[in-house]
């Protein structure tokens, strides 16, 4: 088993945005977390391909991670890669969680801090939930030699989600209310771009009792959805944001009725301290014991949802 890189290092290295701290970042996605699992042809393949466009990472540290190719690809035929941590033998698992990073390619702070407690679940999962975690949902964003909120269409994927005004109502709200910002485009469909169609997939498919989403640099916790929604996580302190049509938090929040806590960081370019990381985990996990599954008898039953908005139940 590797020794985990210390994550203030990395603090130091990517206080400054750059090409260096964008290779770090991806050699840090697929060489920091251990596995004994031999890899797989499509896990190979996907390494040799990253190993020609990211200097200093090793075909083998790939091969050995935890992550694996989803089967989904992002515009630009990048793969997104996922864990899953599954039950443990003979313990039936409280609840699904699906933890989410890198949305947005201009917040790498975002895929240290899920790549930071995928350590933790590789020493302590002790099967109380089944997990699965994408540290990196908008890669193409992220390897532009500037990286950006939107993917290789430009698109934001934090707008592209499926909602209750379909997709000509998000994209008429965006250009009301936004004056047409082209870091918020919500594309012309709902789940249109290849990111956020695999995302409302696995949702579908997976269908988590909470999801977490990391972002910054706002500060804050926010949450959506039904149950009682966390005050305080670490240093961040719960403050609704309201969502916008196309946002996870308004699709699996308020249309399907799934706890969505969306944690703000203070930097999007520089991840809290270790201690800091290991304080805001160590309060969600708690949070989620204690109220994970939502058994509140006046939450919502989950909604079916197409990709032009919610059908009829």
């Amino acid at each position: 088993m590797r020794k985990y890189v210390k994550l203030d290092l990395m603090t130091r290295m990517l206080a400054r945005r750059s090409a260096w701290g964008i290779m770090w970042i991806l050699s840090f996605l697929l060489s920091v977390v251990s596995s004994d699992a031999a890899a797989t042809p499509a896990l190979t393949k996907t390494c040799t391909d990253l190993c020609r466009g990211v200097p200093g990472l090793k075909p083998a540290e790939c091969q050995k991670s935890g992550l694996e190719p989803s089967g989904a690809f992002s515009t630009n035929g990048f793969p997104i890669l996922i864990k899953e941590y599954p039950p443990v033998h003979s313990r039936k698992p409280q609840a699904r969680i699906l933890v989410i990073g890198g949305t947005h390619g201009d917040e790498p702070a975002t895929v240290i801090t899920v790549l930071n407690w995928m350590q933790k679940l590789d020493k302590y999962h002790s099967g109380v939930f089944h997990w699965k975690v994408v540290p990196l949902l908008n890669p193409d964003g992220l390897l532009k030699k500037k990286p950006t909120r939107t993917n290789a269409r430009g698109v934001d994927l934090n707008r592209n989600m499926p909602s209750s005004l379909g997709g000509r109502g998000t994209y008429q709200r965006w250009a009301d209310k936004t004056n047409r910002d082209t870091r918020q485009f919500p594309g012309l469909k709902p789940a249109g771009e290849p990111e956020s169609k695999w995302l409302v997939k696995l949702i579908q498919e997976f269908q988590p009792q909470a999801i977490i989403s990391v972002h910054a640099p706002l500060n804050v916790v926010d949450f959506d959805g039904p149950g009682q929604a966390p005050t305080q996580l670490g240093r961040l302190r719960l403050r609704r944001l309201g969502n916008f049509p196309g946002t996870l938090g308004n699709y699996a929040g308020e249309v399907l009725g799934v706890p969505v806590v969306t944690l703000e960081l203070p930097s999007d370019s520089i991840p809290p301290s270790s201690a800091e990381l290991t304080a805001i985990w160590t309060d969600l996990v708690k949070w989620l014991k204690a109220g994970i599954p939502v058994s509140h008898p006046d939450s919502a039953p989950a909604k079916k949802v197409t990709s032009q908005g919610v059908a009829a139940e």
